[in-house]
C-alpha cells in the first residue's frame, strides 16, 4: 500500500511539473516574441514665449543585420563626464548649448515653470535645446551621487528624429 500511494504521489508531481515547465516556457517565448522597446528622448526646448517646453520623442532605428539597428549619425563636438552631488541645485538657467544628457547612475529633476517636474533617472536620454529664455531648474535627488555624461552637438547637427 506504501509503493502505491509513494507511486501515485510520484506520478502525481510529474504532470504537475510538465504543466509548470511548460507555462514558464510559454511565457518566455511570448516575452522574447514581443517587439523592442523604441529609444525615447526627452527634448527641452525654448518655445516662441521665451519659456521652457517638453516633448518627449522616439529615435528611429534600422536594422544593420547581426542583431543590431542603430540611428542615423549625430555629429557632435565633445564629451564630458559628470558627477553630481546631494548639493547639487541649479536656479533658473537655459542649458548653456545644444547638447544630449544621459543619465548613467543617480537621478535629479528638472523643474519647469508651472512646477512640472521631469526625473532624471538612470538610463533617460535628455536632449537640451533651451539656449535661450527663461530656462529651467536642476536638482539631484535621492541620496547618491548622479553620474552622467554631457554630449554636445556639433554646430548645425541634427539629432535623428
Amino acid at each position: 500500500m506504501k509503493k502505491l500511494l509513494s507511486a501515485v504521489l510520484v506520478l502525481g508531481w510529474i504532470p504537475t511539473l510538465a504543466v509548470v515547465a511548460g507555462a514558464r516556457r510559454s511565457d518566455a517565448w511570448s516575452l522574447a516574441a514581443q517587439s523592442r522597446t523604441p529609444m525615447k528622448i526627452t527634448r527641452l526646448y525654448t518655445g516662441p514665449d521665451g519659456k521652457t517646453k517638453i516633448e518627449e520623442y522616439e529615435v528611429p532605428l534600422k536594422p544593420q543585420g547581426r542583431g543590431t539597428e542603430l540611428s542615423q549619425a549625430v555629429a557632435v563636438e565633445s564629451l564630458q563626464f559628470r558627477r553630481t552631488n546631494q548639493d547639487y541645485n541649479l536656479d533658473w538657467h537655459p542649458a548653456p548649448r545644444r547638447q544630449y544628457v544621459i543619465t548613467l547612475s543617480g537621478e535629479s529633476e528638472i523643474e519647469l515653470e508651472g512646477g512640472r517636474k521631469l526625473r532624471l533617472a538612470p538610463g533617460h536620454i535628455l536632449l537640451a535645446e533651451d539656449t535661450t529664455g527663461q530656462g529651467h531648474i536642476s536638482r539631484a535627488i535621492g541620496s547618491q551621487d548622479r553620474l552622467s555624461l554631457f554630449i554636445t552637438l556639433a554646430a548645425g547637427s541634427t539629432p535623428p528624429r
